[in-house]
């Protein structure tokens, strides 16, 4: 009687470890705010111009946010993606430094609505919750610094918010429906599980 002999080959899989801000997490990153950045150049002005100001993407927030989904940092490593971020945004802004407090805390906001939803029943919802959140978030941070920088004197308060809002909550459905649906096939072709 002939002995068989069955030999098998271990197979790796080379996915993003969630949790890690390695190489490979800041290569994402790099990648993402690059076209998060041209987009801001092209199809955001476009957008912006074709909607009278009421619709202004934000690119490089989507993402960031992009990037947590697929990543997880903790909050710490969430704050370095987020001044990462902003640090891209004084390319182009008109308002310096003020992202840095916005991208920050809106970054770590994001973390913490994914590390905490992502285990719960609702994780489907999540890409559209957390970046809608994230970017209402940073939308808000922005306008209160800016009312801080004029005294937030009383001309400003009643016409600033009524001028921002509205753009910052057609963003973040814009911003949420992006992040939604680029989420799936950017997991599936970095091999990344839930």
């Amino acid at each position: 009687m002939a002995q068989t002999t069955n030999t098998q080959q271990a197979r790796t899989v080379n996915t993003i470890d969630h949790g890690k801000l390695d190489v490979k997490a800041l290569v994402l990153l790099a990648v993402l705010l690059a076209a998060g950045f041209i987009l801001n150049f092209t199809v955001g002005k476009v957008i912006s111009s074709a909607t009278g100001g009421a619709i202004s993407p934000e690119f490089i927030i989507s993402a960031f946010c992009l990037t947590i989904l697929v990543v997880r940092p903790n909050i710490g490593q969430a704050l370095v993606i987020g001044l990462i971020s902003a640090a891209v945004i004084q390319i182009t802004t008109t308002s310096p430094f003020i992202d840095f407090a916005a991208e920050g805390v809106a970054a770590m906001v994001m973390a913490a609505i994914i590390n905490a939803g992502m285990k719960s029943g609702a994780k489907a919802a999540i890409p559209a919750v957390g970046t809608f959140v994230t970017t209402v978030l940073s939308g808000v941070i922005f306008m209160v610094i800016k009312l801080a920088l004029f005294g937030f004197s009383a001309e400003m308060v009643a016409v600033l918010p009524a001028a921002m809002l509205p753009v910052i909550f057609a963003t973040a459905v814009f911003n949420a429906v992006l992040v939604t649906a680029l989420y799936i096939p950017v997991k599936k072709a970095l091999k990344v599980t839930d």
